[in-house]
């Protein structure tokens, strides 16, 4: 029942101080640290009781030992002097058990915040902007998720701790120290704001070396992530020695940010251990001198000398403190810049869910440019019912690809407009906008997983029976039942275990279990050999029929079933229409045509 009071009362007093309504990440890092706090309170609470329990009887110690030698050794009060013991004993068997609470539960805690804050940044990517991952490479972003969050753990444990603990016992040792003789209390104060003015200085240079580790550690991981995802591409043109000259430069670069951090992290460290050897001696001189003068005994200052040691012990503390903190923060200010990017491209206050869609797409007067202002798209206009399909051509770099992007609206136009069914793809959700759009690419993303689950990806509630009716419609069951375990067969990562066509048929069993009513080819088999791609196209053909489906083409034999072709050139589309049509008015898609014949009759 006390605790049902005791712990409200608590939280009301905490709560201004490490509560936000939402997370704002653009409030003060230690602010918005401290957030962190919130649902794992009472965890806190309990390590930081602990703490300064272990805390007190460390305190107690020095006393107790002047007590014993000033009053009752020489009194002979032997019973009460191992009754003394006895509960000097019994304390810091508490405290042993008190260490333990705040080793384990203290590093539970910190591990929970690293794992929230490694949550929301990873959630947070996931909501940014085809963009952001253009100018980001992926081995910075991982670098971002894991290693500048590790330090997080210590952070969030032994700052609080060591911060609290540390000024609890720098006070209470202070005080007790005044009680035994004040003038030499006031001489060894006098030592510390020399290490404050030391801490701050060098904890701005720390925070400096430590942000360059973190930035060459990113680039150490972009390295490492470029040279495996590559590996067979450096195998296949002996260039083994060139990936391994890159990953050395980015390695240098690492060590020497690190020795300048440890260079750095080196001086502090002997400067502060110099101040507290200097409190030492100071302790010894000046106590001597008192003594001598008659104001101090022997008792008195080996007392003093114990206080001073539990004095100094603190502020060794603070000074791991400062080198935890600035770790931690600095993981955390990197954390923190990306949480507070904004994806480009984001869902209109008032945007409704795209409904019972038939597939009438329509691009009215679309324009479109990159960040840089070059022009990709200009003025194209076209209108594709539900059900056809339109197929679009063109040379590389023509603009295709960007123009089947707007539709989802992985990118925004930059002018004009497109629909679905009449409505702006800016006025609806773009989460129902692409469970009404399925893709196929020519670069198949194959998870490192079973093919089953690779399948259901296309709709994860989807059940075994519904995996193996899209797996038939894809042509690709039975090749799936001769593999070793079946729909269970792990396919490596990205799929290495399986063919080219393997994986082009599997997304394409994602999109029949995704079933939805429009359909973007992306060169789905441009990579492909003549006779896998007759088999593809097949699986295709079947998976167009009924929905609207826009086709970018490299081989023009796959747009004979096209409805309407579009021909891309010089940023805009300069002609639209049946495929026949194209053909007798013998212009740009006519000579494209003749292009592609000719060059297949040279080759057989």
């Amino acid at each position: 029942m006390r605790a049902r009071l005791f712990w409200p009362a608590i939280s009301k007093l905490w709560r201004p101080y490490i509560t936000m309504k939402e997370k704002d990440f653009s409030a003060h890092p230690v602010r918005l640290f401290a957030s962190y706090y919130k649902p794992h309170m009472r965890l806190f609470l309990l390590d930081m009781l602990c703490a300064l329990a272990a805390c007190a009887a460390d305190l107690t110690f020095p006393y107790v030992t002047r007590y014993t030698l000033n009053t009752l050794l020489p009194d002979r009060l032997f019973s009460l002097f191992f009754a003394v013991m006895g509960i000097m004993a019994a304390a810091y068997v508490v405290k042993a058990f008190c260490k333990y609470i705040v080793t384990y539960l203290g590093h539970l805690m910190g591990v929970r915040l690293e794992a929230d804050m490694r949550t929301d940044i990873l959630t947070h990517i996931q909501t940014l902007s085809f963009s952001f991952f253009d100018r980001n490479r992926t081995g910075v972003l991982m670098s971002r998720i894991t290693n500048d969050l590790f330090a997080i753990t210590e952070l969030s444990h032994h700052g609080p701790e060591n911060l609290m603990t540390s000024l609890v016992t720098i006070l209470g040792a202070f005080a007790i120290l005044c009680t035994i003789c004040w003038p030499l209390a006031l001489i060894i104060l006098g030592v510390v704001p020399l290490f404050i003015v030391f801490t701050v200085h060098w904890n701005g240079r720390m925070d400096q070396a430590n942000a360059e580790v973190k930035k060459s550690l990113g680039e150490i991981n972009a390295s490492i992530e470029s040279g495996i995802s590559g590996i067979r591409t450096a195998k296949a043109f002996a260039n083994e020695d060139a990936e391994a000259d890159k990953f050395r430069s980015a390695n240098d670069q690492f060590k020497n940010a690190k020795k300048a951090w440890y260079k750095t992290m080196g001086i502090y460290h002997a400067g502060i251990d110099s101040t507290m050897s200097l409190m030492q001696v100071l302790t010894i001189a000046a106590g001597g001198f008192f003594i001598m003068r008659g104001k101090m005994d022997y008792v008195d200052l080996i007392t003093f000398s114990l206080y001073v040691s539990t004095f100094v012990r603190p502020i060794t503390q603070l000074a791991d403190f400062i080198e935890v903190f600035t770790d931690g923060m600095t993981g955390f200010k990197r954390f923190r810049e990306v949480m507070n990017t904004q994806p480009e491209i984001v869902d209109k206050p008032d945007a409704k869910d795209l409904r019972d869609v038939k597939g009438d797409v329509e691009y009215k007067d679309v324009s479109f440019s990159y960040t840089d202002g070059v022009p990709v798209l200009e003025h194209v206009s076209f209108t594709l019912p539900h059900g056809k399909s339109l197929a679009v051509v063109g040379p590389s770099g023509g603009g295709k690809t960007t123009l089947c992007q707007l539709l989802p609206r992985f990118y925004d136009v930059t002018g004009g407009s497109v629909t679905i069914d009449g409505a702006d793809v800016r006025d609806v959700t773009q989460r129902s906008l692409h469970r009404a759009i399925g893709i196929i690419q020519q670069d198949v993303f194959v998870f490192a997983d079973t093919i089953r689950e690779n399948i259901r990806y296309g709709r994860p509630d989807a059940t075994d029976e519904d995996i193996i009716r899209a797996a038939v419609r894809a042509e690709i069951h039975e090749e799936i039942l001769a593999m070793p375990d079946g729909y269970d067969t792990f396919v490596g990562e990205r799929g290495v275990m399986l063919s080219g066509g393997q994986k082009q048929r599997l997304s394409i069993a994602r999109v029949f279990l995704k079933n939805p009513p429009v359909l973007i080819l992306d060169e789905a088999t441009s990579a492909l050999d003549s006779v896998t791609e007759q088999r593809i196209q097949a699986s295709l053909d079947q998976l167009a029929k009924g929905r609207t489906s826009i086709i970018i083409a490299h081989r023009l034999s796959t747009v004979k079933n096209a409805d309407l072709v579009a021909v891309v050139e010089d940023e805009r589309i300069v002609e639209l229409g049946p495929r026949e049509e194209l053909l007798a008015r013998n212009g740009a898609f006519a000579r494209l045509w003749n292009a592609q014949d000719l060059a297949l009759s040279s080759q057989s």
